[in-house]
């Protein structure tokens, strides 16, 4: 597959995820954190019985990005803790894959925070 074509792939993939989302909050009365729950718990369950693989080898990031593919990514590491400590693996392969992103989305949430004042921040200018 040629460059080009694995971003039209990725977009369509994520797009679909994200068009599934909006579906959901528009016609049901799911809040948007239960879709979002839900979307992470789905990508547990597809990447514990190895369902989503296949699609992250095909859509990349299209597949990774979305909240689907953070519990595709929980799964897998838990997976192969389980794999190298045995049960007590089960207890720490999902943070243990996801370390990093977690700690990105901190600190860059924490910098975000920190260098923008929030229109609620005004008292009284008069």
């Amino acid at each position: 597959m040629d460059m080009f074509m694995e971003y039209v792939w990725a977009f369509v993939i994520g797009g679909a995820f994200c068009a599934v989302g909006q579906i959901l909050i528009d016609l049901t009365k799911l809040t948007p954190a239960r879709i979002l729950t839900t979307y992470v718990v789905a990508g547990v369950i597809l990447g514990g019985v190895g369902l989503y693989q296949p699609l992250v080898d095909f859509a990349g990031g299209g597949a990774t990005v979305p909240l689907t593919g953070f519990g595709n990514l929980l799964a897998k590491g838990v997976r192969e803790s389980v794999d190298q400590y045995g049960i007590l693996g089960a207890f720490m392969g999902g943070f243990k894959s996801a370390a990093v992103g977690i700690a990105a989305a901190i600190f860059f949430g924490l910098i975000t925070a920190v260098s923008f004042k929030g229109s609620g921040s005004k008292i009284n200018e008069s």
